[in-house]
């Protein structure tokens, strides 16, 4: 049973990394930077990634900003001014093993917000894992 569900999570890994090299990647990484943000509440944040999707994240930032000062604006009738940077220090870049994704961190890295493409997976397979033991392995 464990290692049917193992190569379950790991199949579900490796349909990860095909989102992340697909082209609506941008849109989801400006999307999970602002529900990043939202759930962070700080205003100096700085994003953490890949080495690869730096580019594309330094990109998108703008808009997420935008985005998200739009939705606290429109919510609680404040404007906000974050400042969000990328990673500068190489060594805390994602690893490859996150297959993607983001993770903010403010308050010197005391406060973060794990939104990589691996730990999504992970929430979703602990929550829905009494479902698919049922469908995989059903009381006779």
């Amino acid at each position: 049973r464990d290692d049917l569900l193992t190569s379950l999570m790991k199949e579900a890994s490796s349909k990860c990394k095909v989102v992340a090299d697909g082209s609506n990647y941008p849109a989801l990484l400006q999307k999970l930077i602002v529900q990043g943000l939202i759930k962070i509440e700080e205003l100096e944040v700085v994003v953490h990634c890949r080495k690869e999707d730096v580019a594309t994240v330094k990109k998108v930032i703008p808009a997420a900003v935008k985005e998200y000062v739009d939705i606290m604006e429109k919510e609680s009738g404040i404007k906000l001014t974050p400042k969000v940077t990328v990673n500068t220090e190489t060594k805390l870049d994602l690893p490859e093993s996150s297959n993607g994704g983001v993770k903010l961190s403010a308050d010197n890295r005391k406060i973060v917000c794990d939104n990589t493409m691996s730990s999504r997976l992970g929430l979703v397979y602990y929550e829905l894992m009494p479902s698919i033991r049922e469908i995989l392995f059903p009381e006779q």
